[in-house]
């Protein structure tokens, strides 16, 4: 069994990614990761606004990697709208980068999960040392390699969480998704993004990015050496007895 220091410190970091679990499925499911402000391009330019007339060419939207919502205005009033990416807006989004922001967020929750497991057996359990214990948080490094991920599980987590951060906002700013979502089926205007900023759900993957790193820092704490530093110490340890002789 672990010492009562050893438990609290693998209970920690068993809390810790259970709640980013529970965040990232939050966040995969609420429209809340861009809030973005459109301009109404078209009649803008027709009447010469500028200054204040341009509230009355201004909406916003918000979406998440599912569905959004918003409202549209072009000097005739608001224009409330709805849409879901899946399958309305497949024809105008990179249908390759989003499914693998969806694809990574969901390879993050099952590699959290997986990890409040391992972390609450070596907490509670009789782990054994080749699978379960300390070493078994070293288990995904194997589907780490095939994801271009680092070789130590929490840090597979964060980099997954990395991965979506990065595809995401190639997508938002690169690819320029809110104005794709503004001018879909609008034959007659052409809308114009003016500001975007990430929300709640982007930040809450942004959050888990570094907890998992903290979890690695936890397990260091514990007392347990990482893979690579146990090599290191002991090719140098070689090095220094070759020395003698």
């Amino acid at each position: 069994m672990p010492s009562q220091q050893k438990k609290i410190i693998f209970c920690m970091a068993g809390v810790l990614s259970f709640a980013c679990a529970l965040g990232v499925v939050t966040a995969l499911g609420t429209p809340l990761w861009i809030k973005a402000t459109i301009l109404c391009k078209t009649g803008a330019l027709l009447v010469n606004a500028s200054g204040q007339e341009l509230d009355k060419f201004m909406g916003e939207m918000q979406y998440g990697l599912f569905h959004g919502e918003g409202v549209r205005q072009c000097g005739l009033g608001a224009r409330p709208f709805r849409f879901s990416f899946f399958p309305d807006l497949l024809k105008a989004i990179p249908v390759s980068i989003h499914v693998n922001v969806i694809l990574f967020s969901a390879i993050l929750i099952v590699l959290t999960m997986v990890g409040t497991a391992f972390f609450m057996y070596n907490a509670f359990g009789k782990p054994f040392e080749t699978l379960h214990g300390p070493l078994g948080l070293y288990l995904l490094s194997f589907i780490s390699v095939a994801l271009w991920l680092p070789a130590t599980r929490h840090q597979a987590q964060g980099s997954c969480g990395c991965l979506v951060m990065i595809l995401f906002a190639s997508e938002v700013k690169i690819h320029h998704l809110s104005e794709k979502i503004a001018n879909y089926k609008e034959g007659t205007y052409v809308y114009k993004t003016q500001s975007e900023k990430y929300t709640t759900s982007f930040w809450v993957v942004f959050i888990c990015f570094f907890v998992h790193f903290l979890n690695g820092l936890l397990i260091r704490l514990a007392g347990f050496q990482f893979p690579f530093a146990k090599s290191k110490d002991t090719e140098t340890t070689n090095v220094a007895a070759d020395l003698m002789y």
